[in-house]
C-alpha cells in the first residue's frame, strides 16, 4: 500500500507539474500516431484514442491526491500496452476489420461478421483503449497529487506551460519525420524522471525497443506510416497498413494488356482535349499522373501533394523519374489550400489523381485529410482554375459502392454546373468523372476500351452531396453506426463507473464539479470547430493542426495570467461574452472568408475562432482558483472533454456548424449550474487568492 502512497521528491512542484503535462501531451500524440500506423482501423479511430487519454487524465487527477504512487506504474503499463501494438501483425490485429459498415474505411469495415469475430473485434478495440486509459490514469496521478498541494493558478500555469512545451516538442519531432522510438522516448522520459525507479528504467527501454521493432523498415511522414513493397506491378506504397499506390513504369506497355489499360487510364485526362499547355495534378503522390501529363507533351505540370515523404519516395524510387523533369513544379500542401491561395494562370487540365486519404486530419475530428477536396465548394474552387475549354478530371476509387460514385458525380455536377461524363475504367475499382463546358468537343474515342456514359446515373438524383459544412464523403447513407455507438457508449459507461470509484468515499461527499465538466465538453467542441475551420481557411496540414493547438494553449495561458493578475470578482461578464462569441462563430460563413486575401482571412478567421477560447479560458481559470479542490475540479474539466469527444460524432449527421450550437447549449448549462451554486452559497464570491503572496511549498512557515 505504501507504494501507491509514495510521495514525490522535494523538487519544485510546479516544475514537476510541467514535466508531467509535457509527458502526457507528448505521449498522447505519440500513441495516437503509433496506433494509427500499426492497426489500420485506428487510422480512422484516432479520436477514440484521444477520448481514452482524456478519460485517463481525468481519473488520474481524481486519484492522485490519495494515490500519487500510481505514477510508478505508468511506464510498466505502457510497456504492456506496447506489446500487442508492436506485434500487431503477428497477432492479426494490423488488418483487423471493424464491424460497422456505416463509414467507408477502404475495406477495413465489415458489413457482416460471425458473432465470434464481431465480439473479438469489439473486445480488441476496447481492450486497447482500456490500456490507454490505464496508462494516462497513472501518468496524471502525480499531477493530481501536486495540484492538491500547490498554489492555485501558478500550478495551472505550470500545467499549461508543460502542455505547450510538449506540443512544440512533438511538432519538432514531426517535422524531422522521426519514427515510433523517438515518439515513445519523448513521451516516456518525463515519467521516468517522475518515477526514478529501476522498474521504470527497464520498462522505458522495453517501450523504445518495441517501438523500434514495430517500424520494421517503414518510414514515417507527418501523416502516415509508409511501407514500400515490391510487387509484380512494380513498387507499391502501403500507407497505415492499407495499399495506397503503385509506382508504375508505363514507358513500354506493348504486349501487356493490363498495363496498357493502366496507361490509358492515367493518360486519359491529358489526351481528351487538344491543348497541351499547363496541367495540375492534385494528390500527385509518387508521380504517376505527373508522368502521364509529361508523356503527353504538356509544357508545364504542377504537382500538389500533402505528404512530403511520399514526394521524396517518388523522387528517389519512381522508375520514370517524373519529379526530375524541369517542366514540373512541386507544391507540398493541401490541395484545397492550393486552390484557395493560387493566383496564377488557369490550367488546361486539373486532375484529381486518385486522392484517397488513409488518415484523419486531427484526432479531435472525424474529418479525413481529403474531405474538403471533395465538397461542392472544394470542387468549385478547383473549377475556377480550369480554362474555359479545359477539363476538371476526378479519378476516384468507388470500391465503397454505387452510393459513393453517385455522391461524387452529383457533387461535381453541382460544383461545375455541367453534366459530368463518367468513364468506368474499374482499375483499382476506379471511375473517372470529367467536368467540361463543351464535352462534345473532347476526344472520347481515346477512352477505349473503357465504357463512357454521358448521362447521369439514375440513382444519383437526389443523393446527399458533400459541402464544407457536411464534408463526410465516406459516410454510407441509410445505415445506423452501431459499431461506433457501442464503442462510444462503452467509453461513457466505463467513465461513469470509473469516476465513481476514483472519487472515493470521502470525495463523493463533495459535489462533483458539473460546471467545469460541461465547460470541458463544450471547449472540446469549440476546439474541434476551430481546427476544422482553420484547416478550411489555411489547409488540412499538420502545420495548421499544430499551430491551432499551440494557439489554444497560448490563449489559455494568457487568460490564466490575466485572471491571476486582475482577480475578477464575477464570471457573469465573461460568460456573456463567451456566449456571444460562440454565436458569432456559428454565424460566420467560412466560404465568404475564403474569398478574402490571405492576411485578411487569417486575421478575421483567427479572431472569430480565438474569442471563445479566450473567454472560456478566463472562466475556467476563475472557477479553478475558487475551487476548494483544484485537482478534482481540473479532473472534472478533462472528463467533460470525454463527453465532448463523443458528441463530436454528431457532426456527421448535423454538420460541423452545429458543433457551435451544441457547445452553446453546454455553455448555457454550465452558466445555469454556476448561477445555481452561487444562489445556494456553495461557491461564495470572494477575491481570488493573490498567488504572488502565497508561500512556496516546503518553505518554513511562521
Amino acid at each position: 500500500m505504501s507504494f501507491f502512497k509514495g510521495r514525490l521528491d522535494t523538487t519544485s512542484p510546479r516544475l514537476q507539474i510541467a514535466v508531467g503535462t509535457f509527458g502526457i501531451l507528448a505521449l498522447e500524440l505519440g500513441l495516437i500516431r503509433w496506433f494509427s500506423g500499426q492497426i489500420r482501423i485506428f487510422a480512422y479511430l484516432t479520436n477514440v484514442v484521444l477520448i481514452s487519454a482524456f478519460l485517463g487524465m481525468g481519473l488520474g487527477l481524481l486519484l492522485g491526491p490519495r494515490k500519487p504512487g500510481l505514477r510508478h506504474l505508468t511506464l510498466p503499463l505502457l510497456a504492456l500496452l506496447c506489446l500487442p501494438v508492436a506485434f500487431a501483425d503477428r497477432l492479426h490485429l494490423a488488418q483487423m476489420t471493424f464491424p460497422d459498415p456505416s463509414i467507408h474505411l477502404w475495406g477495413a469495415e465489415a458489413r457482416r461478421l460471425p458473432l465470434l469475430l464481431m465480439v473479438a473485434a469489439y473486445g480488441s478495440v476496447l481492450a486497447l483503449v482500456g490500456g490507454v486509459v490505464a496508462v494516462f490514469t497513472c501518468g496524471a496521478s502525480s499531477i493530481g497529487y501536486l495540484f492538491a498541494r500547490s498554489s492555485g493558478l501558478r500550478a495551472y500555469s505550470a500545467d499549461l506551460l508543460g502542455s505547450l512545451a510538449g506540443t512544440l516538442a512533438a511538432t519538432v519531432v514531426t517535422a524531422l519525420q522521426a519514427g515510433p522510438p523517438v515518439w515513445l522516448l519523448l513521451g516516456g522520459l518525463p515519467f521516468l524522471w517522475l518515477s526514478r525507479s529501476v522498474v521504470s528504467v527497464v520498462a522505458l527501454a522495453a517501450v523504445i525497443i518495441l517501438g523500434r521493432v514495430s517500424a520494421d523498415g517503414a518510414v514515417y511522414s507527418p501523416y502516415n506510416r509508409i511501407d514500400v513493397a515490391r510487387t509484380d506491378y512494380g513498387l507499391a506504397l502501403v500507407v497505415n497498413r492499407d495499399f495506397h499506390q503503385y509506382m508504375f513504369d508505363l514507358s513500354h506497355v506493348e504486349g501487356n494488356d493490363t498495363m496498357r489499360k493502366v496507361r490509358t487510364m492515367y493518360d486519359l485526362p491529358f489526351v481528351l482535349g487538344e491543348a497541351r499547355g499547363t496541367a495540375l495534378v492534385v494528390g500527385a503522390g509518387t508521380g504517376n499522373d505527373v508522368q502521364a501529363a509529361l508523356r503527353n507533351g504538356y509544357a508545364r505540370v504542377g504537382s500538389v501533394e500533402i505528404d512530403p515523404r511520399i514526394v521524396q519516395l517518388g523522387r528517389r524510387l519512381h522508375p520514370e523519374r517524373p519529379y526530375d523533369d524541369p517542366r514540373v513544379f512541386v507544391v507540398v500542401d493541401d490541395g484545397r489550400a492550393f486552390f484557395e491561395q493560387y493566383r496564377g494562370e488557369p490550367f488546361d487540365v486539373v486532375d484529381y489523381g486518385l486522392v484517397d486519404s488513409h488518415a484523419m486530419f486531427t484526432a479531435l475530428s472525424t474529418l479525413r485529410l481529403d474531405n474538403y477536396l471533395y465538397t461542392e465548394e472544394g470542387l468549385r474552387s478547383a473549377w475556377r482554375h480550369v480554362k474555359p475549354d479545359g477539363i476538371l478530371a476526378v479519378n476516384f476509387s468507388v470500391m465503397g459502392g454505387p452510393w459513393l460514385r453517385d455522391r461524387i458525380y452529383r457533387t461535381l455536377a453541382l460544383a461545375t454546373g455541367t453534366t459530368p461524363v463518367l468513364v468506368a475504367h474499374d482499375i483499382q475499382f476506379g471511375a473517372l468523372f470529367v467536368g467540361s463546358r463543351a464535352p462534345a468537343r473532347l476526344s472520347w474515342a481515346r477512352a477505349a476500351p473503357f465504357p463512357v456514359s454521358f448521362t447521369a446515373p439514375p440513382s444519383a438524383r437526389g443523393v446527399l452531396t458533400t459541402s464544407d459544412d457536411w464534408p463526410f464523403l465516406y459516410l454510407r447513407p441509410g445505415i445506423v453506426p452501431w459499431g461506433y455507438l457501442i464503442v462510444l457508449a462503452s467509453l461513457l459507461l466505463g467513465a461513469a463507473v470509473l469516476i465513481t470509484v476514483a472519487q472515493g468515499a470521502a470525495a463523493r461527499r463533495e459535489k462533483f464539479d458539473w460546471t467545469l465538466f460541461l465547460m470541458g465538453a463544450a471547449f472540446l467542441l469549440i476546439e474541434t470547430r476551430g481546427v476544422t475551420s482553420l484547416s478550411l481557411l489555411f489547409g488540412s496540414t499538420w502545420v495548421v493542426n499544430s499551430a491551432v493547438f499551440t494557439g489554444v494553449l497560448l490563449m489559455a495561458l494568457l487568460a490564466n495570467g490575466l485572471v491571476a493578475r486582475f482577480r475578477p470578482s464575477s464570471t457573469l461578464l465573461p460568460f456573456l461574452l463567451l456566449l456571444l462569441s460562440v454565436v458569432l462563430l456559428w454565424s460566420v460563413d467560412l466560404t465568404t472568408l475564403n474569398r478574402l486575401p490571405l492576411l485578411a482571412r487569417g486575421l478575421l478567421g483567427g479572431t472569430v475562432n480565438a474569442l471563445p477560447v479566450a473567454f472560456a479560458g478566463v472562466i475556467v481559470s476563475t472557477l479553478l482558483a475558487r475551487s476548494a479542490n483544484m485537482a478534482s475540479a481540473l479532473g472534472a474539466n478533462l472528463l467533460g472533454a470525454v463527453l465532448g469527444g463523443c458528441l463530436e460524432y454528431l457532426s456527421m449527421y448535423a454538420g460541423l456548424r452545429a458543433l457551435a450550437l451544441l457547445a452553446l447549449a453546454l455553455y448555457l448549462g454550465a452558466l445555469a449550474l454556476h448561477l445555481r451554486s452561487l444562489r445556494q452559497g456553495e461557491m461564495a464570491i470572494k477575491p481570488l487568492l493573490d498567488t504572488r503572496r502565497l508561500p512556496v511549498e516546503g518553505a518554513p512557515r511562521t
